[in-house]
């Protein structure tokens, strides 16, 4: 029995809520890895990309090939230069496709860009031009360039609708055998169909490059140099991911949580998938197990406060994390002494490998949303806890926000990464726009792909009934709102990648990757992390499993 207020503890029978979470997918399969791997780079694709003589058109065709194949971080220099020297004079008198990919790649790095750059393509009344409706390359990327609109963007609005609606059509012409003057075959057809259900901006880097390079393989206009590096990096980076996962599945069966505390979902591999979400790149190595640890970390601590913990126990765990010391130990009952005790072991590793880049200052942050995220957890255990009790949709929001973990998760992914100023922490620790547009879109998407399990499991005070109570609209309804409101806070994402200037794009990219992970993971309002089976599974399998044949 715990040690502790014995009227706390010792209580004849405590009823807690089942959690049957399913166990992992993945046994002992990341244990051990080879290390026996070659790491290419080729020249030939640098004298390429800075190449002089190569038609604007054809550059900006090569830059996003050489993007969207997952091996521009060896190029960023040579990249970014190149999208500065190309003037919008070069390429105003371009077809569909190339204006569309010129906007993209223009607003993917961080460059202002008007919208109004696809008014030659629209008629007077703002529709765009029927003539277009059968360049199926042209109107995909348009699709495309649409899906990084931002507030007040009529004609991106009005580019997203058209290019959507005529997609549509020309797929289902295609697989009805029906008449097209223009016959989509592959890999064209693969693209769109991809394009429709994950468009580019939303999708996960590193699951898109594998994606692409068997799209770009089908290519009859592909650059075999570059087909050639894309495969080989992808296979030696892979190779690094898995012995970072070994590294971290090796952490996870010493501390043991899952036969210790048997109500924690064992999710270590989709922990680290998520890293590989926000970063990918090797240069990230040390900056993806901190994080993958602290998601896995999190993980348990929510699983305590959602599916096991008591009201009373709740609240010393709480306090215990607020005080921030080992000596807080013994007031916990034993299960939590478990868990507080890696919280705190794993912080001081933290400290002790940040201190020898003078970085230590970074583990202040990360302590800070822990003590906050803790907090939140309490007040939403409290409300759950309260018979009858609904929280105002204001009330709600404020602390679900936080309890998206998506305020810890931002602070976290920052701490390994050395290009990480304490600057940047203040910024984000002062809830820039864009780290709000980011915390909103987990937790509304998060809401939508919860609710049902949640209803069952008897929980009251979601969010979902708390916007139903207070607005009188159905589910229906709360839940389309919920949608528009994350909608809304892509468009803030967009905005803010050009607008905001106090940090570097490599740190706003690590928010939209955030983001970016939410509209994988939850997709088609499923909790892909909980319930990995149907939408990680797959993507775990094509990133850390199987290489590509050369």
């Amino acid at each position: 029995m715990a040690s502790g207020n014995p009227k706390t503890f010792q209580q004849e029978e405590i009823v807690r809520p089942a959690a049957n979470f399913s166990p992992s997918l993945w046994g002992d399969l990341f244990s051990s890895v080879s290390t026996d791997y070659n790491q290419a780079l080729n020249d030939e694709v640098r004298g390429l990309i800075i190449r002089n003589e190569m038609l604007a058109a054809e550059k900006l065709n090569l830059i996003d090939s050489i993007e969207r194949l997952g091996i521009s971080y060896h190029f960023e220099k040579e990249i970014e230069q190149q999208i500065q020297y190309l003037s919008l004079e070069k390429i105003d008198d371009g077809d569909l496709h190339t204006v569309a990919l010129y906007f993209r790649l223009l607003r993917q790095h961080g460059h202002h860009i008007s919208s109004g750059i696809f008014e030659k393509f629209t008629e007077t009344d703002g529709k765009f031009k029927s003539c277009l409706e059968n360049d199926t390359r042209g109107l995909l990327s348009l699709f495309e360039a649409a899906n990084l609109r931002t507030h007040g963007e009529d004609i991106l609005e009005e580019a997203l609708s058209f290019t959507t609606c005529h997609l549509i059509k020309s797929i289902n012409n295609n697989n009805n055998n029906q008449h097209n003057s223009m016959i989509i075959s592959s890999p064209l057809k693969e693209e769109i169909e991809h394009a429709l259900e994950q468009c580019m901006q939303r999708g996960i880097p590193r699951v898109e490059a594998h994606r692409y390079i068997s799209i770009y393989e089908q290519f009859e206009s592909k650059n075999d140099s570059l087909l050639r590096l894309a495969k080989l990096d992808f296979n030696s980076v892979q190779m690094l991911h898995r012995k970072e996962l070994c590294e971290l599945s090796r952490w996870w069966k010493e501390l043991d949580l899952v036969s210790k505390l048997s109500y924690v979902r064992d999710r270590v591999v989709e922990c680290y998938f998520w890293t590989l979400g926000v970063y990918y790149e090797p240069k990230y190595s040390r900056a993806r197990i901190m994080l993958a640890k602290t998601i896995a970390m999190i993980s348990v601590i929510d699983d305590t406060y959602d599916s096991y913990g008591t009201v009373d126990e709740l609240q010393i765990f709480t306090d215990a994390i607020e005080r921030w010391d080992i000596k807080e130990m013994q007031k916990l009952p034993d299960y939590m002494k478990i868990c507080y005790k890696a919280v705190l072991d794993l912080y001081e590793q933290y400290d002790e490998e940040l201190s020898d880049q003078e970085r230590s200052f970074a583990v202040h942050y990360a302590k800070a949303t822990m003590k906050e995220i803790v907090r939140s957890y309490n007040i939403e255990s409290k409300w759950f806890n309260m018979e009858g009790y609904m929280p105002s949709f204001s009330d709600y929001k404020t602390n679900g926000f936080i309890t998206s973990t998506y305020y810890l998760l931002a602070a976290t992914s920052f701490i390994g990464m050395t290009s990480a100023s304490k600057e940047a922490f203040d910024w984000l620790i002062n809830k820039p726009k864009i780290q709000v547009a980011n915390v909103t879109i987990c937790r509304f998407v998060d809401d939508i792909a919860t609710y049902e399990i949640e209803k069952k499991r008897g929980q009251s005070g979601t969010g979902i009934e708390c916007y139903m109570k207070e607005y009188g609209v159905s589910e229906e309804e709360a839940m389309k709102e919920f949608n528009n409101i994350a909608e809304k806070a892509w468009k803030d994402i967009n905005g803010e990648i050009f607008n905001e200037k106090s940090v570097s794009v490599e740190i706003l990219k690590r928010i939209v990757n955030l983001s970016r992970l939410i509209d994988v993971v939850y997709k088609h309002n499923q909790d892909g992390y909980t319930n990995p089976e149907k939408l990680l599974k797959p993507l775990i399998t094509a990133l850390l499993i199987v290489p590509f044949a050369n």
